[in-house]
C-alpha cells in the first residue's frame, strides 16, 4: 500500500469484531514496515495493543498519530 492508501486504510477502521480489526490493523502495520516507516509501524501495533485491552481512547489516539505521520511521508 501506498501512504495514501494506508490513511485511507487506517481512516476507515471504525466498526467490527476485534479479529478483523485485528487483522487490519496487522496489514497496515505490515505495509508501513515494508515501506521503511518502522516507527509509524509500531504507532499502528501499540494501538491494536490498546484496542485489544479496551482502551479505546489510546487506539484512536495511535490511529490519529499514525495517520498524521503518514500525512507527513505522502506530502513529503
Amino acid at each position: 500500500m501506498t501512504a495514501e492508501q494506508l490513511i485511507a486504510f487506517l481512516n476507515a477502521l471504525t466498526f467490527g469484531d476485534l479479529a478483523a480489526l485485528g487483522a487490519k490493523l496487522e496489514q497496515a502495520r505490515s505495509s508501513c514496515t515494508a515501506l521503511g516507516h518502522a516507527e509509524i509501524a509500531g504507532a499502528i501495533e501499540e494501538a491494536r495493543a490498546a484496542l485489544l485491552s479496551g482502551d479505546v481512547k489510546t487506539y484512536r489516539r495511535k490511529i490519529e498519530t499514525a495517520v498524521s505521520r503518514l500525512g507527513h511521508v505522502k506530502n513529503g
